[in-house]
């Protein structure tokens, strides 16, 4: 009993901390209880801190049960055993999936459709570790066991498959860091004449058949 008293009041505590970080960093909240009533975010946070305690007192059914309650009500989905930091905020929040071995470090913002996922390609530690004070943009993916630095942004729609330094921005698909220590590094952001890498494939394809065609006359 005096274990649940002692992480009531933590969990309160926390509550308490996230409403004031969403707060600093939503223009759009007006109250304290608006925050705490409607901001899916912070509900699936909040639910997310109960599941987690619950995984690890092994009582893995009953934390999925909350994690899989708070994701219908919220769109939100966090796996119990996913490890999150202070004031993490999830700014819309729906369809935003956070995976097992995934570990987010404090005052992070987290935008819609962001997944931080496995590559299908590991066991044990699949999924990302990300540091503080971490900016991940609408639709980003970040996949695999990879590590995001603190202070670090991504950019929306990236796809993140390798390690980012600290202080960087990363863009793109596949993720390139184009800032590192608010310094430049990469002069090339059209997002108009972008490569198309299909067809140059079938390019590729279409001059090796007229070499075999070629051939056989």
């Amino acid at each position: 009993m005096n274990k649940v008293k002692k992480f009531s009041k933590k969990v309160a505590k926390e509550v308490s901390e996230d409403v004031a970080s969403i707060r600093e960093r939503d223009p759009a909240a007006r109250s304290n209880a608006e925050v705490l009533l409607l901001y899916p975010g912070l509900h699936a946070v909040i639910s997310h801190r109960i599941a987690h305690f619950l995984y690890h007192k092994g009582h893995y059914f009953i934390a999925r049960t909350v994690s899989q309650a708070a994701r219908s009500l919220t769109g939100i989905e966090i796996h119990p055993a996913a490890k999150i930091g202070k004031a993490l905020f999830i700014d819309h929040g729906s369809a935003v999936v956070i995976g097992e071995t995934a570990e987010i470090g404090d005052n992070c913002t987290i935008y819609q459709s962001v997944t931080l996922g496995g590559t299908g390609k590991h066991t044990g530690k699949r999924h990302p570790t990300i540091g503080n004070n971490v900016m991940i943009g609408a639709g980003a993916k970040v996949l695999g066991p990879i590590v995001v630095g603190n202070n670090s942004k991504i950019a929306a729609g990236a796809v993140v498959l390798k390690d980012i330094p600290e202080n960087s921005t990363a863009v793109g698909i596949p993720a390139k860091v184009i800032k590192l220590d608010n310094t430049r590094i990469e002069n090339n952001l059209d997002q108009v004449n972008i490569p198309d890498p299909v067809a140059q494939e079938l390019c590729i394809l279409k001059q090796k058949i007229a070499e075999l065609e070629a051939k056989i006359k």
